[in-house]
């Protein structure tokens, strides 16, 4: 099998690592990819729909695996199916439960599943009128893709107005922003694999998204994550029977129905689990922890969502336990440094990276988030371990990373 995998991160590093252990899998190309996913797989600078097609077609590509949001929002898989082309991704319809919040927060309220209130403002002036009902803190989140920075938890009302104004002033904002109550608890990913009626979910796995430690600090797209989540499993079948099947059934009935992977962003309050968001793919950083756990052939995964087969289908697991810390550019999640030469790299932990690019023959940094190191132990304090003496190895003070990833405590 031929495989394409679109993206250019940690998480599409992930999937090619896990396609690379398939038996089935003769060669996998990343599209546009990155300096170092290029050290172990070929990269191909593809633009726009026209040319991933052209190339899918003379390279006889068997699957396109899809891996960030923004090209299935803008319709990639659906314009590669028409072209005959087997792609992993929902489509462009049904990614609306990550394209706009204001969807899926439709699809929860008219289906009755457990979520935060909220309201969708179309101007400052009405938000400062739900800041003030909600009270504080409150939760102000983009209607739009907003690359996982979005949203803002305020903690006083100058805090809120300016992060409203901020928001309207974006592109993300520019169908209006959500006001929503804070919810109390702690948060965990789950994802499932689906064909639109019957589906599969993986173990849970844990982001940490504030950048400092003690989830301090501002937003960002995720500085690390561990899986499993044991503390977790005792929501497993209610998060099933309350959240999944409704939203799936729900997609059928509104003519979009789901196919391919759904994340589902949760808060495990006293009250049990409720969706914080939807995402149409896998979860970065959670991918990079929890596919080095997966030991099911990812292409047989592929193939039984396609022939909507999902149904009865067991995945396997690696009975470990996985961190994945993301080292940043200093400055992330704002205006960042770039060429952070990347010198010392000789770790024993797995490396999947991201905003890298090659100089002079040497790696260096041009993202944000620059690579995941990756670790497994029998526990959690053994992958910890393990991946924190790689990560004081480095000692590159303009990369920075957090110390607590998976030390979170899940109470209530």
């Amino acid at each position: 099998m031929k495989v394409l995998i679109i993206g250019s991160g940690g998480r599409e590093h992930a999937v090619a690592d896990a396609f690379g252990r398939a038996a089935e899998t003769r060669q996998i190309y990343v599209s546009p990819g990155n300096a170092g996913i290029a050290q172990e797989y070929a990269c191909v600078q593809l633009k726009g729909h026209q040319e991933i097609r052209d190339f899918c077609q003379k390279e006889e590509i068997d699957l396109v695996f899809i891996g960030p949001e923004q090209p299935i929002c803008e319709g990639l898989s659906d314009y590669l199916r028409k072209q005959g082309i087997w792609v992993f991704a929902p489509s462009q319809k049904a990614a609306r439960l990550e394209s706009s919040k204001a969807f899926a927060k439709y699809i929860m309220s008219k289906y009755d599943v457990p979520t935060a209130r909220y309201s969708l403002v179309k101007s400052l002036a009405e938000a400062e009128i739900k800041i003030q009902e909600y009270g504080l803190p409150v939760v102000l989140k983009a209607d739009g893709l907003a690359a996982g920075k979005g949203v803002i938890i305020a903690e006083n009302y100058e805090a809120a107005h300016q992060a409203a104004a901020e928001l309207f002033a974006t592109n993300a904002g520019a169908t209006g922003i959500l006001v929503e109550e804070y919810l109390k608890g702690w948060e965990v990913s789950l994802f499932a694999i689906t064909d639109g009626n019957d589906y599969v979910t993986t173990l849970f796995a844990q982001d940490h998204k504030q950048l400092y430690d003690g989830d301090k600090g501002p937003n960002t797209g995720g500085m690390g994550a561990f899986a499993p989540v044991k503390s977790a499993e005792e929501y497993r079948m209610a998060i099933e029977r309350d959240i999944l099947k409704p939203v799936l059934k729900a997609m059928r009935e509104e003519d979009c129905p789901y196919t391919g992977i759904l994340y589902m962003g949760l808060m495990i309050t006293e009250s049990g689990a409720k969706v914080i968001e939807f995402n149409c793919r896998l979860g970065d950083p959670e991918t990079q922890a929890l596919l080095p756990l997966l030991k099911t052939d990812i292409t047989e995964i592929c193939k039984r969502v396609r022939d909507h087969k999902v149904a009865g289908m067991k995945l396997k697991w690696e009975a470990a336990v996985c961190v994945a810390v993301v080292l940043a550019a200093e400055g992330y999640p704002g205006q960042y440094l770039k060429g952070i030469e990347l010198s010392n790299l000789q770790a024993k932990s797995q490396l999947f990276y991201a905003g890298v690019t090659s100089k002079n023959g040497k790696l260096e940094s041009s993202g944000g988030r620059v690579l995941s190191l990756v670790a497994k132990g029998e526990n959690i304090s053994e992958a910890r371990q393990k991946v924190y003496a790689d990560l004081e190895k480095l000692a590159e003070p303009r990369l920075i990373y957090r110390k607590d990833i998976g030390l979170r405590e899940n109470i209530l």
